[in-house]
């Protein structure tokens, strides 16, 4: 008797084989600057291929483990990793993944837009990295904070260091054991000390990337007033200069044993007078500097959200390109190619939503309308992320649920995507107040406009779902401005950030989808429509998904 055995999943390409990318690309960076990018994402791309994909097992086969003290008694705190789990650090700096938009050259190149071509590689390299993007995001945050606030700085040399020998990540350290979002209370606190430095006491409860060599942490000043608005960052050196020796008052108490990202050494930390060097004057509040980090790592989880929902989509196709079912392959199915058809529209509307988070990031990182986008880009494609891998393990069957096929993974790393930086209600609320200030809802909803104008000659269906759907949005995002702290607006803020997040990505959608028609190709379009009639306008799309499947894949 011959046993059955099903061939496990392959992977394409991530760059060559992913049209959307390309064409957002070639529509944001024009066809010179997608040019100039090629050579550089095709080389991420082989190497995902390649050793990253080998790197990526070991570290998820190996977690990290913290040896607090050696043979002798003496304190060493030692977090060891795997090769696998360096193997990504290296190549995150070898990449320029975190150091590309602070590159001189990179800017004579792409300009504002380096921050698209970044994105692309975190899309390309993120859901292969045993989600070591995690610290490649607080390493990010860490830098942008540093050059606004401290740009003379060596420690911003190292995070911006393409030398896998020099360059460093960072850690965040924020959350302590009241809860991630009620930072005001929190207990950690700061006093001058010796020769510039200052000293930090308390205790920190979620501290990811604990092996990073420095870390970002929140403490009140001394003297400072209560609320989270005095709480000030700090720069915590994570060992001595000789880069092995913990530092001086600093206890990692235990690695958590997560749920998902277990490659990620995250730890829960305690500070005795450990030193620190604040960034900027922590005589002023500052929480608002803060934010500045905040806002990057928002976004780099929004563009891992996206990514891993088009990797396993990859996979899930993959697989159904192979399998079996009732006399035929499983990607003939009428049903199950309406089921990935529906993903494929989810996967491209969480990109269009990262890509242009990341163009605002670039174009105008203060700006009224990244205050509005950052969380919505998160809360949205975090929402959507895990809904996606859901299916993705089904799609697999019995197998998606079975441990050593990594297909379970995709769902455990997923669940963190709502809940980092922000569960979706906090962000909801941060909604709320990016409306009642500043430009608000206009941005959006003007670009929302312009979208559905430009829609109504060659999709007056869906421009009308979109027409409808933003005269609604006005009116509620209006009522929500007037009064952000009323209890009814409160309770629908959810609702009403979800509904904006879908808005923003029907119209981007169809804006790509206007450009890409003038070229020629149609698939932009069958995206935006598709995505617009079902998450607007509440129809059925079923059979377009089937019909349509080989388009959309």
């Amino acid at each position: 008797m011959t046993r059955f055995v099903q061939p496990a999943p392959a992977l394409r390409d991530p760059y060559t084989s992913d049209w959307q990318l390309h064409g957002w690309l070639d529509r944001l960076l024009g066809p010179a600057g997608h040019a100039a990018a090629k050579d550089r994402l095709a080389a991420l791309s082989a190497d995902v291929l390649g050793p990253l994909r080998a790197a990526h097992h070991d570290a998820e086969t190996h977690p990290p483990t913290l040896t607090r003290f050696d043979p002798w008694g003496n304190r060493v705190e030692r977090v060891d990793v795997s090769a696998g789990w360096e193997t990504q650090r290296a190549s995150a700096a070898r990449h320029a993944v975190v150091a590309l938009p602070y590159q001189r050259h990179s800017h004579d190149l792409w300009g504002t837009r380096t921050r698209v071509v970044q994105h692309a590689l975190l899309h390309l390299w993120g859901p292969e990295s045993a989600t070591f993007s995690c610290p490649v995001a607080m390493a990010d945050g860490a830098a942008a904070l540093l050059t606004a606030a401290a740009p003379d700085s060596p420690w911003l040399t190292r995070l911006t260091a393409t030398d896998p020998a020099v360059a460093v990540t960072s850690g965040q350290w924020m959350t302590e054991s009241q809860g991630g979002s009620d930072i005001a209370r929190s207990t950690t606190t700061a006093r001058p000390g010796p020769d510039g430095t200052w000293l930090l006491t308390g205790d920190k409860w979620f501290c990811s990337a604990i092996d990073s060599a420095m870390a970002v942490a929140l403490a009140r000043p001394e003297g400072a007033g209560p609320g989270s608005r005095n709480l000030a960052p700090f720069l915590v050196p994570r060992y001595t200069t000789d880069g092995v020796t913990p530092a001086p008052g600093l206890q990692v108490l235990r690695l958590k044993d997560k749920l998902g990202t277990r490659a990620v050494p995250t730890g829960e930390v305690r500070l005795d007078d450990v030193p620190a060097i604040p960034i900027g004057d922590p005589a002023v509040p500052g929480l608002a500097r803060m934010m500045t980090l905040v806002v990057v790592t928002r976004l780099h989880n929004a563009a891992a959200a996206a990514g891993g929902m088009r990797r396993g989509l990859e996979y899930a196709l993959s697989h159904a390109t192979n399998r079996q079912v009732a006399g035929g392959l499983l990607a003939d199915n009428p049903l199950h190619r309406a089921t990935l058809g529906g993903l494929a529209v989810d996967a491209a509307g969480a990109y269009a939503l990262a890509a242009h988070a990341f163009t605002l990031l670039g174009d105008d990182p203060t700006g009224d309308e990244l205050r509005l986008v950052a969380p919505l880009a998160k809360l949205t494609t975090g929402r959507l992320a895990v809904a996606s891998a859901s299916e993705y393990l089904e799609a697999f069957g019995g197998a998606g649920y079975v441990e050593d096929t990594g297909i379970p993974r995709l769902l455990r790393d997923a669940q963190v995507l709502p809940i980092w930086e922000g569960t979706t209600n906090v962000l909801s609320v941060d909604v709320l107040r990016a409306l009642a200030t500043g430009a608000g809802a206009r941005p959006l909803l003007h670009r929302a406009e312009i979208a559905a104008d430009a829609a109504v000659s060659r999709l007056p269906g869906v421009a009308e779902a979109l027409i409808a759907a933003t005269r609604r949005l006005a009116a509620d995002a209006e009522t929500a401005a007037a009064d952000p702290r009323n209890p009814r607006v409160v309770a629908g803020a959810r609702e009403l950030a979800l509904r904006l997040g879908n808005t923003l990505t029907a119209a981007l959608l169809l804006e790509h989808a206007a450009w890409a028609a003038d070229r020629g190709d149609d698939r932009p379009a069958l995206l935006a429509s598709l995505w617009t009639l079902r998450r607007l306008g509440g129809a059925d799309v079923s059979a377009d998904l089937h019909t349509h499947f080989d388009q959309l894949i």
